[in-house]
């Protein structure tokens, strides 16, 4: 019997995953203690890995004796030593389009909450008060709001599809798409530092890469329009926290609005957590039912694919099948 070891979940339970599995011949041995002297021993012999937050990096991948795929729960693999498992000849799997209308949606509504201000006014109520809470001019129409999307794949094609009702300039900066697909989104291609000098708002849809860690930073930061908003639903380590932070605190960014951060969780101490100007949520801008279910649904049948020695789809590190 060929066996999947699934290193890391968040769910109540892996009753999809081992239906799925168990009907392909595999034994399931699943684990949620992330150290890697622990992945190193839950993934030796496994014939196949799933994975959603646990650090698979060279060492966890080297003492894989026979697995045939690693996969992700999820779109980003931030967490998987890529480079590692391609020079062990393993794919590795993503699911790239199990939650697109749902961080779609979120995206919209973090724009909505950060542009009409509805968490101070929604918190001012609780506190027994009437009227604005906060100054006229922080309440924006997005008509008149220029938003730059950085990244120009499914999840930033919708978001700048739900934007177009709203009638804003819509920008766009992605270096793998090219300029006529963007243009015949209603977008403006544009590069990086002239979307951030124009744009109102700033959201992120890219990959955490070597060349996208930190994309906001001191200095990018420093060339967003003064008062700009800033929201990230992709990956943590796309903002550098203390500078985010630090232009928070001194008004050159107006407002952000995270569903991710690096680091997870939020550290109790971060003024994140209590800056009146941030909303933040704990990376669950991909859930809902139905997402959920696909995404675990996928995951496993990717992996008895492997077993069965079928062509995998969603390879993200080049392995050649």
């Amino acid at each position: 019997m060929s066996l999947v070891a699934i290193t890391d979940y968040t769910f109540p339970s892996l009753e999809i995953e081992q239906s799925i599995l168990q009907a392909a011949g595999a034994e399931v041995r699943a684990g949620n203690d992330k150290q890697v002297a622990a992945l190193k021993t839950l993934v030796a012999g496994a014939d196949a890995v799933i994975t959603q937050f646990a650090p698979v990096n060279a060492e966890v991948i080297g003492a894989m004796e026979q697995t045939r795929v690693i996969v992700r729960y999820g779109i980003g693999v931030d967490n998987v030593d890529l480079k590692a498992a391609r020079e062990r000849g393993i794919p590795v799997c993503n699911i790239p389009d199990y939650c697109i209308d749902e961080v779609a949606d979120h995206t919209l509504a973090f724009i909505l909450s950060t542009t009409r201000q509805v968490v101070p006014n929604t918190l001012s109520i609780r506190d027994g008060q009437w009227g604005l809470a906060t100054p006229l001019d922080q309440l924006r129409t997005l008509r008149d709001q220029t938003v730059g999307i950085v990244g120009f794949g499914r999840i930033g094609r919708e978001v700048a599809a739900r934007l177009g009702p709203f009638k804003s300039r819509r920008l766009v900066f992605d270096a793998f798409v090219p300029a006529d697909v963007v243009r015949e989104a209603g977008c403006e291609p544009l590069t990086l530092d002239e979307l951030l000098a124009q744009s109102d708002i700033v959201t992120l849809h890219c990959p955490s890469t070597s060349q996208t860690k930190k994309l906001l930073n001191s200095e990018s930061l420093g060339r967003m329009k003064r008062g700009a908003i800033v929201i990230n639903l992709a990956r943590g380590d796309l903002i550098d926290t203390p500078s985010l932070v630090a232009a928070l605190q001194s008004g050159q960014i107006a407002s952000a609005a995270i569903d991710v951060c690096d680091p997870e969780p939020i550290p109790a101490d971060s003024p994140l957590r209590s800056l009146p100007n941030v909303i933040a949520a704990s990376h669950i801008a991909s859930a809902s039912p139905m997402a959920v279910r696909t995404l675990r649904e996928t995951a496993a049948k990717i992996a008895a694919m492997a077993l069965h020695g079928e062509r995998l789809p969603n390879v993200v590190n080049g392995v050649k099948q």
